[in-house]
């Protein structure tokens, strides 16, 4: 099901910053990378690359925490997260898709640790932090990290569907049934995230994924974008565009034109080739759960294993609390029993 395809998939992406109209300097970033060939600059080759056996990364961060902080947090963010896939993945001599969403999993977490340490031992940005939507492509399917409001949408067949779920207050009151997603869009109160990278010492990452299909678009952003453009416009405009620089170049002037009141940043990226099934009737699109077999946080060193499952530290911890509550249990079934012999 998450294996690899024999055939290429071939991807064609753009990605744009945007300082927006009312803000003084940008705190957004964004990261694309070829990782079997270590590329991650915006080069030709990279705008349109096969997939290679080590997969491919995009991924956005938009900072937070005033001054430069925010900028400081969203390009680390960036920094740790490549940085990680690059000696951890990389260095894998497993290439499995479990192992590959673990390690990019694994890659955010290491990220907040860096930034919170960060932050501690530099009070002129104590408080900062930044989203991040971190995707991974490896064969035909996308595997994608959440941290807060940034998002990823799968334009198909004309129609754009959100594929991560905002951490925020608004998701949870729209869940709740409290507001409607009309409501939510202008509250006063849609900017409150729930999570962050950096504030906290532990985070909870929502690892999803999405089996990719020939001729679909998938579109990254920060909340500057998504904010002032809604899901429909970003269909019409990325789904069928056949220069994507000029797609980021249009959803960013579309989001200033609406006041620009945040910095804006954009990943459109095409998926072709015979490594990818043509659409079907009922494809399942949207936020699904990867079956991550660790599914805690787990940033401690990882040992050597064989086979395809990644080691599970957090219920090894478990399972030794377990038997220590049933040994307490019969210390204390014991010492009842021996003061009724009394």
């Amino acid at each position: 099901m998450f294996g690899r395809s024999p055939k290429p998939v071939k991807v064609h992406l753009f990605a744009k910053t945007d300082l927006g109209k009312t803000r003084d300097h940008n705190e957004d970033n964004y990261l694309v990378a070829d990782l079997t060939r270590r590329v991650h600059e915006l080069t030709p080759s990279l705008k349109n690359h096969d997939v290679g056996e080590r997969g491919s990364l995009l991924m956005i961060a938009d900072g937070m925490g005033g001054a430069a902080a925010g900028e400081v947090a969203s390009e680390m963010a960036a920094d740790q997260v490549y940085h990680h896939l690059e000696h951890a993945w990389l260095g894998d001599k497993e290439v499995t898709a479990q192992r590959f969403a673990f390690r990019l999993k694994e890659a955010v977490e290491t990220a907040n640790t860096k930034i919170h340490n960060y932050a501690k031992e530099h009070p002129e940005v104590r408080g900062m932090g930044t989203t991040t939507t971190a995707a991974g492509v490896f064969g035909d399917h996308l595997y994608l990290t959440q941290i807060g409001d940034s998002r990823a949408y799968l334009v198909r067949n004309g129609t754009a569907i959100q594929i991560t779920k905002d951490q925020s207050l608004m998701q949870r009151l729209v869940e709740a049934g409290e507001l409607t997603e009309e409501e939510a869009a202008h509250s006063e109160r849609r900017n409150i995230i729930l999570q962050a990278l950096g504030p906290d010492a532990k985070i909870k990452v929502d690892l999803t994924y999405q089996e990719l299909r020939k001729g679909d678009t998938v579109v990254l952003c920060s909340d500057g974008l998504s904010g002032q453009v809604k899901k429909e416009e970003i269909a019409e405009i990325a789904g069928s565009a056949t220069d994507l620089s000029a797609a980021c170049d249009q959803l960013i002037a579309l989001a200033n034109e609406r006041g620009g009141p945040d910095n804006i940043t954009v990943i459109v990226a095409r998926f072709e080739g015979d490594g990818l099934r043509a659409t079907a009737d009922g494809d399942a699109v949207g936020h699904q759960v990867y079956p991550l077999i660790d599914t805690e946080t787990s940033t401690e060193p990882v040992p050597v294993y064989k086979g395809s499952r990644p080691p599970v530290p957090a219920r090894k911890v478990r399972w030794r609390m377990v038997l220590g509550l049933v040994a307490l249990a019969a210390l204390v079934l014991a010492g009842i029993y021996i003061a009724s012999r009394k």
